[in-house]
């Protein structure tokens, strides 16, 4: 274990070699790999946290207890590189259970209070009408990601505008209509607005 965790700890950039060392993990049946993922979110390394937060995401389809960590003590983390992984981690938990099954568990997360939680799922499934469910329902996407156009964290209003813009690509006159309605006498709002509009 050690060796592997030395390995990923040396490479700074990418999610390729933390989801080959949580694959090898998760392969190994005598691992008891929840109690090994939550002792890894206590790591000084943000790569051993990045590959708890893997290990968690696998877990979460079938263990509660992960999803709650996910959406707690992950969400937490201080580390970009971590809530980078903490969004794919729940699109992977979307992917499995299903889209349209999961937004229960998508609602939930996009009314907590933590910006994070609620940037995991924007995040996450972009391209939100790339996904099936939202692939054939477009507007439900985009309602559910514009409600935070006016988020007092810029860092989640950047990726409900980033998002909006990509479906925008597709469904232009959607998004159109979404936020022409938008009041941009808010600067939150209108600072979402700009990305959303994109070219």
């Amino acid at each position: 274990m050690k060796k592997l965790l030395d390995h990923i700890k040396r490479i700074e950039h990418g999610f390729k070699h933390i989801f080959e060392a949580g694959n090898t993990i998760l392969a190994d049946e005598k691992q008891k790999h929840l109690d090994l993922a939550t002792s890894f979110l206590d790591d000084d390394s943000y790569q051993v946290r990045m590959l708890a937060t893997y290990i968690l995401g696998h877990l979460s389809t079938n263990n509660q207890k992960a999803l709650k960590l996910l959406k707690t003590k992950v969400a937490d983390d201080k580390d970009w590189r971590v809530q980078e992984m903490l969004a794919k981690a729940f699109d992977y938990y979307c992917m499995t259970i299903g889209y349209e099954k999961s937004l229960p568990t998508i609602n939930k997360w996009l009314e907590d209070k933590n910006p994070n939680v609620k940037r995991a799922v924007v995040e996450g499934l972009r391209i939100w009408t790339s996904r099936p469910y939202f692939r054939d329902n477009p507007t439900v996407a985009i309602h559910l990601i514009s409600a935070h156009k006016s988020d007092d964290s810029e860092y989640l209003r950047k990726s409900v505008g980033n998002a909006l813009r990509d479906i925008g690509k597709k469904y232009k006159d959607d998004i159109i209509n979404e936020i022409s309605q938008w009041d941009l006498t808010n600067k939150k709002t209108a600072f979402t607005y700009k990305l959303a509009k994109g070219k």
